[in-house]
């Protein structure tokens, strides 16, 4: 006799039946092949029926008299039910193994590294600091299991590596998305070295975040260029990095560089190659190199000044054993500091900062000078009595401070260029007042005040104060970005003359109507509730959040525009600083990718998706 066949169910090919979720409530996963009660989780072996009605009426007899079978009340409980088990089998779905949490850690912990600039190795030290602070706050087997735990995250160095990288590809997919859907992007372009004189060219990126109602600023790329850094290779890197992160030059409205031949050459310059792509492109030179160059000094302040410089080069940085003496010297005599200052002709605000700390020190420096028999100190000792010479390191002294304070509220990141141009014409009038007050009682010259006593001949520091107006005024008043555009964004409801308004916002925008734009600024002046508004809230929030579009588009637009153009290139020359720190002479063998990876992580605004991340990649314990 032959043997029958074993009868297998998965052969059957059973089908659930959707009625049984209202009979029966009972319905069936995905993916599985037995269903699941709704009211105590449990499961049939087989997708029948039978199986089904009898655990329905001998566990739930009570629940056909509660909730009526075809009924409202029913129907509703049985929704209320699905929809428990989904979130209960979601939650579940979405915990976290033991080999992802331990992923998420690494991630975290090297994104936190990037963060601070430190280089990859450091992972094994923090995950070192993390077992010895558990095995002192914790003991017994709280402390055996976190201690395991901590073993198990992966911190080695190359294991850093390849978690900055996977974090630095999510940083960088997040702003390609949000700067697909702006309307326009702003560009900031400055070209510097490295440790191992490499030239990197930097652009950063301004724009419209339409998800988070915001502007965002970040590193759009960063090209080493590997021998020559004419226009044309800057010009090829930037549109490469156009390409790559799919940008359309004329998308692009403005681009903000440091003023350099190869950056705005009228021919074969970066500026004027792409503005052969986009023949809208604005173009502009940093407003902070422009007012430092204003602010060059000529002449007999030059001599002063490079003669105080090697003064305190000679003091601070000649001699280590003189810079002891000296730190001893005025510790003793309590002088207001206890040491010099060195500049650095790189970092703006340098020179000023110098000649404050030597000015609040003179005199114990002058005493320390005399007890020096070297020659060259005795240069310096008839340098501070000529009362000639301290007359204009004093004034050198009020006007360096001045233009520190232009300087400061030109840096910073999120400045527009109307924030940036305004502190400028308010400098500018500025000007005119430190003119007159030199003429008169000195108050906004303390230093020039206290130095010059009696009648001193003033008139070397007010033709120096006419040559910083004809200079602001040069580099400023013939500044494409006029008076209007800035009234227009930080207070519109100023404006008066509205035609001419029309005419400066057509000379930067060929897109727009002048007459529709007329009749929008009107309407929006006649709006109180917006007029109301704009008093409540600053202008960037104003024009984004609180200006209908479909009242006001082509005001709306123009606003987008303007608010989206850099006014400096400060995020680029902070982003070189960043650079600096990452590759130090410690860490000179790091490789371009891995430069540009690091500076990504510590600049960027995004944040990393981390659970994302380690659910999507491959979780492995440290071994």
């Amino acid at each position: 006799m032959a043997l029958s066949k074993k009868r297998k169910v998965d052969n059957e090919n059973r089908a659930f039946n959707p009625e049984w979720t209202d009979s029966f409530l009972f319905i069936l996963p995905n993916g599985s092949t037995k269903p699941v009660c709704l009211i105590c989780a449990e499961t049939v072996a087989l997708i029948k029926s039978g199986n089904v009605k009898r655990h329905y009426e001998t566990k739930h007899k009570g629940f056909e008299q509660t909730y009526p079978l075809k009924s409202e009340l029913r129907s509703q409980k049985v929704s209320s039910l699905r929809a428990q088990y989904d979130q209960s089998t979601r939650i579940l779905s979405n915990t976290f193994t033991a080999q992802q949490r331990a992923l998420e850690c690494s991630l975290r912990v090297s994104w936190i590294l990037g963060k601070h600039k430190k280089p990859f190795t450091d992972g094994g030290v923090v995950k070192e600091c993390m077992s010895a602070v558990a095995e002192t706050l914790l003991e017994g087997k709280q402390k055996n299991e976190l201690c395991d735990k901590i073993k198990q995250i992966p911190m080695s160095a190359s294991s850093a590596t390849k978690k900055s990288e996977i974090l630095t590809q999510d940083v960088l997919t997040q702003p390609d998305e949000a700067m697909h859907k702006a309307p326009c992007v702003g560009l900031a372009v400055d070209e510097s070295t490295d440790i191992c004189d490499n030239a990197q060219l930097l652009v950063f990126a301004r724009f419209f975040n339409t998800a988070q109602k915001t502007f965002c600023e970040d590193m759009l790329g960063v090209t080493p260029l590997q021998t020559s850094t004419r226009g044309d290779d800057i010009y090829l890197a930037i549109k490469e990095m156009l390409t790559k992160r799919g940008i359309e030059p004329k998308q692009v409205v403005s681009i903000t560089t440091d003023g350099a031949p190869s950056m705005i050459g009228k021919e074969k310059g970066a500026v004027a190659r792409l503005k052969g792509d986009n023949p809208e492109l604005l173009s502009y030179h940093c407003i902070i190199h422009q007012s430092v160059l204003c602010a060059s000094l000529s002449d007999e302040h030059a001599e002063v000044m490079n003669t105080m410089m090697k003064m305190i080069n000679f003091l601070r940085a000649s001699s280590s054993y003189q810079h002891r003496m000296l730190r001893e010297f005025l510790r003793e005599v309590d002088a207001n500091a206890d040491d010099l200052l060195l500049h650095n002709n790189v970092r703006w605000l340098s020179k000023g900062r110098v000649l404050e700390r030597f000015w609040s020190i003179r005199r114990e420096l002058a005493s320390f000078l005399a007890e020096l028999s070297s020659q060259k100190a005795t240069q310096f000792s008839l340098f501070l009595e000529n009362e000639k010479w301290m007359d204009n390191v004093a004034f050198l002294v009020d006007i360096t401070s001045h233009l520190n304070e232009l300087n400061l509220r030109l840096q910073g990141k999120d400045n527009s260029i109307c924030e940036l141009m305004t502190a400028v014409r308010s400098f500018q009038r500025k000007l005119e007042v430190f003119k007159e007050d030199l003429q008169g009682d000195c108050v906004h010259f303390p230093a020039v005040q206290e130095q010059v006593q009696g009648q001193r001949d003033l008139s070397s520091f007010v033709d120096f104060i006419d040559k910083l107006i004809v200079n602001f005024s040069n580099r400023f008043d013939s500044f494409s970005f006029g008076e209007q555009l800035t009234m227009f964004i930080q207070n519109p409801f100023l404006i008066t003359d509205v035609r001419g308004f029309s005419k400066e916002v057509t000379q930067h925008f060929k897109w727009v109507n002048a007459g529709s734009l007329q009749m929008q600024l009107v309407d929006l002046q006649a709006d109180v509730a917006l007029k109301e508004q704009f008093v409540r809230t600053d202008p960037s929030t104003f024009w984004l959040q609180m200006v209908p579009e479909t009242a006001f588009p082509g005001l709306r637009k123009v606003a987008l525009y303007i608010l989206t153009m850099f006014g400096s290139t400060y995020n680029c020359e902070a982003a070189f600083s960043t650079m600096n720190i990452i590759k130090t002479k410690y860490r000179s063998r790091l490789t371009n990718e891995h430069l540009h990876m690091c500076m990504r992580m510590a600049l960027t605004p995004f944040k990393p998706r981390f659970k994302i991340l380690a659910r999507q990649a491959k979780a492995q314990f440290s071994h």
